[in-house]
């Protein structure tokens, strides 16, 4: 384990005696400032199988120097919030397909089956959130359906912080795919 939480559950404390954490950014491979987010990389210090040196994991994170509540001086390193090689820019914000994800997972109207959009109009971006709504709670009344699409589009409005346009779909119309699903649709021409 390269870190585990403890009580205070304020970050996981880094096993500074076995792993060297390094937070750089993802562009120009170059340390962030204390606190500043990045990618994660890891050095094993005493590993001898299969030693790793600068390993880029693509998660993105920060490191918090303060010492814990609990007492503990290690360097701790805040819980992972997205990935490198996923994340999208939408309007000058980083956007990442797990935030959606998480969003929809505390919703029971919907599935986690989804599908974004993103688009370029007027040099503006645009992106569009298809939701699978759920078998159950699937229903042809209008009050319902846009009840449920303003009570999603909030919390994502929330967790994102853009707004993005939803679009609620029937049970099970939005492709499959084997292995890692595929859940962007880039129509941008950058």
């Amino acid at each position: 384990a390269v870190s585990c939480e403890c009580l205070e559950q304020q970050g996981m404390h880094v096993q500074e005696d076995n792993f060297l954490i390094e937070i750089l950014d993802p562009k120009t491979c170059q340390p962030v400032k204390d606190g500043e987010q990045g990618e994660v990389v890891i050095t094993t210090l005493t590993k001898e199988g299969l030693p790793l040196i600068r390993y880029r994991t693509r998660d993105l994170s920060r490191l918090i120097t303060e010492q814990c509540a609990c007492g503990r001086t290690t360097v701790r390193m805040q819980r992972i919030t997205g990935r490198t090689d996923d994340m999208l820019i939408i309007r000058g914000v980083n956007v990442f397909p797990s935030q959606i994800e998480s969003v929809l997972l505390e919703m029971n109207a919907t599935t986690p089956n989804y599908m974004i959009i993103v688009d370029r109009k007027d040099n503006h971006d645009t992106m569009e959130v298809q939701v699978e709504m759920n078998d159950a709670l699937f229903s042809d009344q209008v009050k319902d359906l846009e009840s449920i699409e303003n009570g999603i589009k909030a919390r994502l409005n929330s967790v994102l912080g853009i707004s993005v346009k939803l679009k609620l779909v029937e049970p099970k119309t939005l492709p499959r795919s084997e292995g890692k699903a595929k859940r962007v649709i880039d129509k941008r021409k950058l």
